[in-house]
């Protein structure tokens, strides 16, 4: 495996992060370094869950509603699932040398540092760089299975080719340059910065994957990292002005319209009641039908949808998630299965992932179905009552 010392105190060693040989590499490392801390990549979350076996349980999956985390949870959950694919000729789970990094590091005595950025930070700080289309992109490739073979990778040919690493970062960064700047630069400093605030009269091992290598290399050479900057990079991305007046607009622009109708006196109030019903209950179900709800949680999804339009600190899938929840109730296994999941066709099968499914997208649902009541309603739809 690739590793590089940075003088006699501390050494880099590049991993990937399904593969045995790294697994080997590590405890090789550990034992031949022989250092005072292991620093691995992980942030505090994804130690718990490789330490602890991705423990799930209902809480967790409430909590997840209740703070409208579905989408992100889903999409991490995604990203997860591929990685996992690409180990399964190996029999490996992603983090498997992360893991016996930390264990090989408790069983010598010695420190462990957790040096990588919150994994959730990471996340919303890349969804937020990306454009509409972009987004769509991902979720597009996600969501399309593909059983080609040919495109199977050896694993440990990539680690050392470092021509061929960067130029899978170098393709990220040009279907994506913000997401790419975050998932890349960004975590290159954090991960560079983290490791020189390490005490300096200890020897470090820094486990981390193969395609930061070169990143933190070449900023360990520049010096230290601010704090300042580390803590910039840190923070969750900052919600635009028009991203939180978002959610407002169609209950504002309903009620110009309306008290611009009663001016005038113009309005057909069934009419626009039919139209924003209809339109609301149709898209939420729609959607709550594409995730395969249950035909309560579909029933839930059109009845809430033309209320919870009206209200953005309600959503239409939180309600129908719930109802899901209460009547296909994930049991233990499925929560615990749902974080090993492998296709992402599962998810559909899976109830926990169907709960998140369900949540995630009849809120799309509900959104696309008050836009197009409203449009349809100001464009002159109108139902021969």
């Amino acid at each position: 495996m690739p590793f590089f010392d940075i003088g006699p105190r501390i050494r880099i060693l590049g991993t990937a992060h399904i593969s045995q040989q790294s697994v080997e590499d590590v405890r090789f490392h550990i034992a031949e370094f022989d250092p005072d801390i292991v620093a691995v990549e992980l942030c505090q979350s994804r130690h718990d869950a490789l330490m602890e076996e991705r423990r799930f349980d209902k809480e967790g999956l409430l909590k997840v509603l209740k703070e409208g985390k579905a989408p992100l949870v889903l999409l991490q959950s995604m990203l997860s699932a591929e990685q996992r694919k690409l180990g399964l000729d190996e029999n490996m789970q992603p983090g498997a040398e992360l893991l016996a990094a930390v264990q090989e590091a408790n069983q010598s005595n010695k420190e462990v540092a957790l040096v990588d950025r919150d994994i959730q930070i990471t996340l919303r700080r890349a969804w937020k760089r990306m454009t509409f289309i972009q987004k769509m992109k991902v979720l597009m490739g996600l969501l399309s299975e593909s059983d080609d073979e040919e495109d199977e990778v050896d694993i440990e040919e990539l680690l050392q080719n470092s021509d061929v690493l960067s130029s899978l970062m170098e393709e990220l960064k040009t279907f994506s340059p913000g997401a790419g700047e975050v998932l890349i630069d960004e975590r290159d400093q954090f991960l560079a910065g983290k490791i020189l605030q390490l005490p300096e009269d200890k020897k470090i091992l820094a486990v981390v994957g193969a395609g930061h290598m070169q990143g933190i290399q070449e900023q360990i050479k520049k010096g230290p990292v601010g704090r300042d900057h580390l803590n910039a990079i840190n923070q969750p991305p900052k919600a635009r002005f028009f991203s939180k007046i978002f959610p407002w607009l169609i209950p504002l622009a309903l009620v110009f319209f309306v008290a611009w109708g009663m001016s005038n006196q113009s309005i057909n109030w069934i009419e626009l009641f039919t139209i924003w019903t209809i339109s609301n209950a149709v898209f939420a179900a729609l959607a709550c039908m594409i995730a395969r709800g249950h035909p309560y949680a579909i029933l839930t999804a059109a009845l809430a949808s033309p209320i919870t339009s009206l209200n953005p600190a309600l959503a239409a899938g939180w309600f129908a998630g719930y109802v899901q929840l209460k009547v296909k109730e994930p049991t233990a296994k499925d929560l615990q299965d749902f974080l090993k999941l492998e296709e992402i066709s599962q998810f559909w099968k899976n109830p926990a992932g169907k709960v998140l499914l369900v949540t995630a997208l009849t809120n799309l649902g509900s959104m696309i179905g008050a836009w197009v009541a409203t449009a349809g309603y100001l464009s002159g739809w109108r139902f021969p009552l």
